[in-house]
């Protein structure tokens, strides 16, 4: 809309041919807050909070400024509106801001968090949905190193239940500090309680990108699964030689024929061997002694229906001696196929842990 129109130019002659009424000019800001006071009586639902603070305080202030509008005034000022939307072929987001909301999904993370930083955009949306959303995991290091104030704040916004598992997670004597410091959280006004928010939601959009999706001891674990027995054992020995802690945890990773007895549940078993080609189980089973995993052949055997264990002991010894790189690839296939189970769900394989107890 031009600045200053004189509204009376746009209203016609009534029935009478009486002449319009003298020109009323009214400024780009009451115009608006004219067609937004129509929306808002007609019912639309307008998002007049995404608008820049003083966007809405200047519209506030303008509508409280105003009394009445005739209809021949209110009729041009609708009228122009319209004219301006139909004139409109395309519209661009107004700011860096704006145009990353547009962009978002459609442009890398990174790409984004940087131009957001260069140019001190703050981030769309409720940072408090944002953080509600992560893992506990992920906030538990924010929380342990905020002050028990922002702290407080922190666990005051979040669902109940992942305030209560984050608070189970700390130390006791800073769990009381924290839980003492929500109580005097009430005089915390909504802008600070933002401004927290945002910095908290920041701070975890300011780590760095990951190139790998999964940790280092999972990524050497996968490897060594598909591995030869003997490529796996001169690995893990180089390792304890050169980080016997990070050894260990990749040993931990690793699931090999030889953990099938105590990473299995033995009531697990006979979905397991569903998921199996029966010949290239008797074939893993008659080399599972040879390669010294006759622990394992055994478990097998014993947690299976009597009449399968003897049918598959049968077949055992009708393969006879079996080429070692054979039994070899048969074992490998039968991991995998457990990995694939554990993959979507289907199986969950035991800790050392849980082996222990049980």
């Amino acid at each position: 809309m031009n600045d200053m129109v004189p509204m009376g130019g746009f209203a016609p002659l009534d029935a009478l041919g009486a002449p319009p009424r003298a020109p009323v000019s009214l400024s780009r800001r009451a115009k608006a807050a004219i067609v937004v006071r129509l929306l808002l009586n007609e019912g639309a639902d307008l998002p007049i909070e995404e608008l820049p603070e003083d966007l809405q305080i200047s519209l506030t202030q303008q509508m409280g400024s105003m009394r009445s509008v005739d209809r021949d005034t209110l009729g041009a000022v609708v009228s122009e509106f319209a004219e301006e939307l139909d004139s409109v072929g395309l519209s661009f987001p107004s700011g860096i801001g704006a145009a990353l909301d547009v962009l978002d999904g459609k442009i890398s993370r990174q790409t984004a968090a940087r131009l957001r930083k260069e140019a001190g955009v703050r981030m769309a949306g409720d940072p408090w949905a944002r953080l509600g959303e992560l893992e506990p995991e992920k906030l538990l290091p924010v929380l342990e190193n905020e002050s028990v104030e922002v702290a407080a704040v922190m666990l005051s916004k979040l669902k109940v239940s992942t305030a209560a598992d984050l608070l189970g997670r700390l130390p006791g004597p800073h769990a009381r500090r924290i839980t003492y410091a929500v109580s005097l959280t009430s005089a915390v006004t909504p802008d600070a309680v933002d401004r927290i928010g945002l910095s908290l939601a920041m701070q975890l959009d300011d780590q760095p990108q990951r190139a790998f999706d999964s940790d280092p001891v999972e990524r050497v674990g996968a490897i060594l699964n598909s591995s030869t027995t003997l490529t796996r054992d001169d690995v893990l020995e180089g390792l304890d030689e050169t980080d016997q802690g990070f050894a260990n945890a990749v040993r931990k990773a690793i699931f090999t024929f030889a953990n099938i007895p105590t990473r299995i549940a033995p009531r697990d078993l006979p979905r397991v061997l569903r998921e199996i080609n029966q010949a290239r189980l008797v074939l893993a089973l008659a080399g599972a002694e040879a390669a010294g995993y006759a622990n394992s052949r055994d478990f097998v055997l014993e947690n299976m229906s009597a009449r399968m264990a003897d049918q598959l002991r049968e077949e055992i010894s009708e393969a006879g001696k079996v080429k070692p790189a054979d039994a070899e690839e048969a074992m490998s296939e039968i991991v995998g196929a457990i990995r694939e189970m554990e993959a979507r769900g289907d199986l969950m394989l035991l800790s050392d842990e849980e082996n222990e107890d049980t």
